[in-house]
């Protein structure tokens, strides 16, 4: 399932934005070793380096083509490519960021526990992930795939990701290994040009799964037909526009 880093940046600002406000939550201190998982093409990376200029931040991702579109960005940083499922850092850490990718690994608890053991004292597991399946948006998805237009293509096919555990489930897990441990959601609303616009935006992540069962010649119908379903879903405002509703789930921990 390849990633498309043109596609990811047609919606660079509005993507940006929640990985600004996790970096805002992250304490001053002394970030010596830093790392971007899932570093996508780039631009939280930028983020990190800006805010702790003197550190050596190394992005992480799977994908060849984020990864290279991140060295072109930042040509000066050291770009790995990675499975966040078995990736181990080589020394300890100061800042372990993660934007918008441990949603995709079923395991993450698990992962996000062994990250929080390769924290130096004081270091900060930082981690904004998607909580957002019970949006239209992505509802959507799953109703035309099981459609009767589509059903027979997509059977016994599971593509739809699992659902984020509760807030508790990660308190639980992470505070008795954390000297402060913070978790809270943001709901953005983000004003999209139209339907459409809606339908480009998740082209490059959540709906990717369901284009990629398909043979190319369907996948235009398939997206007509979720483009059609958005726009009964989210009527257009005063101006045009339509609000994207998108909840982030968020969280800080800090090594003692």
């Amino acid at each position: 399932m390849a990633w498309s880093a043109q596609q990811y940046l047609k919606f660079e600002d509005e993507r940006t934005r929640p990985a600004r406000d996790l970096l805002a939550q992250v304490p001053d201190g002394a970030i010596r070793l830093a790392f971007d998982l899932g570093c996508g093409p780039g631009n939280s990376t930028e983020l990190i380096l800006a805010r702790f200029a003197d550190a050596q931040v190394i992005g992480i991702d799977s994908d060849d083509d984020m990864l290279a579109n991140a060295r072109k960005r930042l040509p000066g940083l050291n770009f790995e490519k990675a499975d966040l499922g078995d990736w181990q850092p080589e020394r300890a850490a100061d800042l372990f960021f993660a934007n918008a990718v441990f949603q995709w690994l079923p395991d993450h608890p698990a992962i996000l526990e062994r990250l929080m053991g390769q924290l130096n004292p004081g270091g900060a597991l930082a981690v904004q992930m998607p909580d957002n399946l019970s949006e239209p948006s992505h509802l959507l998805m799953e109703e035309t795939a099981r459609s009767p237009a589509w059903a027979a293509r997509f059977a016994g096919k599971a593509i739809r990701r699992s659902p984020l555990p509760a807030p508790s489930s990660y308190y639980d897990r992470l505070a008795p290994h954390a000297a402060r441990f913070d978790i809270w959601h943001t709901i953005y609303n983000h004003a999209l040009e139209n339907a459409g616009a809606i339908a480009e935006w998740v082209k490059a992540t959540g709906l990717r799964p369901y284009l990629d069962a398909l043979e190319p010649a369907a996948r235009g119908d398939f997206l007509a037909d979720y483009t059609s379903r958005i726009a009964s879903a989210y009527p257009p405002l005063a101006d045009g526009r339509v609000l994207l509703r998108f909840p982030r789930l968020f969280m800080v921990a800090i090594a003692p």
